[in-house]
């Protein structure tokens, strides 16, 4: 993702990234936690299924799969993964930017809708049918946790919240899980953790310059982005009277006044109607 023409698209698209998009990812978990509290079968409606998708029209699994959680086991256990996946996506925007994170997850997405009905496609020629219940954001997760570990392998986390240890050790034995479950599954697992986790190779072979980032350089990185959006703040134009600048009205026009004492500025609706600033020994008069 570190390429030119990557970069092209993103001074395209760019403007139409979803700042803070973690947030609304972890809403949409949420949301599917209390539907399947409330009526747990609902959500046989709602997940990623190509079968009912296309002899039924039930499109909106399209889009519903994604407000499964990756687990959907006792509450306490759920929040705690909730606010580990939105404080690492939330990193992990600041560091790659809003338009390169979003890139990552709809991409991780997208190729998952893909694997799905690829395997539909070879489902429907060996005359089988398959539970689609696979196809799920775990695997999603997955490649935002991987992604963390590759760009932070030094950061420390609890594990068991007592045990610290280097995220990069937790990456090496997740995706010793996940070729695990490849050699040991069947087609099924194949397609689903490597349609899943493809945004993630693209993101390993693409954006070396992101990978391998200390916690020192991430602070680095993070207070040079506050400096610089401090610096955009900054006007050109300001009025006396009303303390209105360019950033406020574009079309505002600014003059100084001759006649004032100092350097005074005014907006078009000032500049003829201020009283002019004397000089102090004239004050009074």
């Amino acid at each position: 993702m570190g390429s030119n023409f990557s970069s092209k698209f993103e001074r395209k698209f760019g403007k139409y990234a979803i700042p803070n998009i973690s947030l609304y990812l972890i809403i949409c978990y949420a949301v599917g936690y209390l539907i399947a509290r409330i009526n747990p079968l609902f959500l046989n409606y709602l997940t990623l299924d190509p079968f009912e998708i296309f002899f039924h029209g039930q499109v909106w699994r399209l889009i519903t799969w994604i407000l499964i959680p990756p687990s959907l086991s006792n509450f306490f256990f759920t929040a705690i993964m909730l606010v580990f996946y939105y404080s690492i996506g939330t990193q992990l925007e600041r560091t790659w930017g809003t338009y390169r994170y979003n890139l990552y997850l709809f991409l991780g997405m997208f190729f998952t809708i893909i694997g799905s009905f690829l395997l539909f496609i070879f489902c429907l020629i060996a005359g089988i049918r398959i539970n689609f219940g696979a196809f799920s954001t775990y695997y999603i997760n997955m490649s935002i946790f991987l992604a963390y570990a590759a760009t932070f392998p030094d950061m420390q986390v609890l594990l068991m919240f007592i045990i610290p240890i280097k995220v990069k050790w937790l990456g090496i034995v997740y995706g010793a899980m996940l070729v695990f479950e490849c050699l040991t599954g069947g087609l099924v697992t194949w397609v689903v953790i490597g349609s899943s986790l493809l945004n993630f190779v693209v993101f390993f072979l693409t954006s070396r310059n992101h990978i391998h980032m200390s916690p020192k350089q991430m602070k680095r990185r993070h207070e040079f982005k506050k400096q610089t959006q401090s610096a955009a703040g900054i006007t050109k134009h300001k009025c006396a009277i009303c303390g209105r600048t360019e950033k406020d009205d574009p079309t505002l026009e600014f003059r100084f006044c001759s006649k004032c004492f100092g350097n005074y500025e005014y907006c078009q609706y000032h500049l003829y109607t201020h009283e002019h600033v004397r000089p102090p020994h004239e004050a009074g008069r």
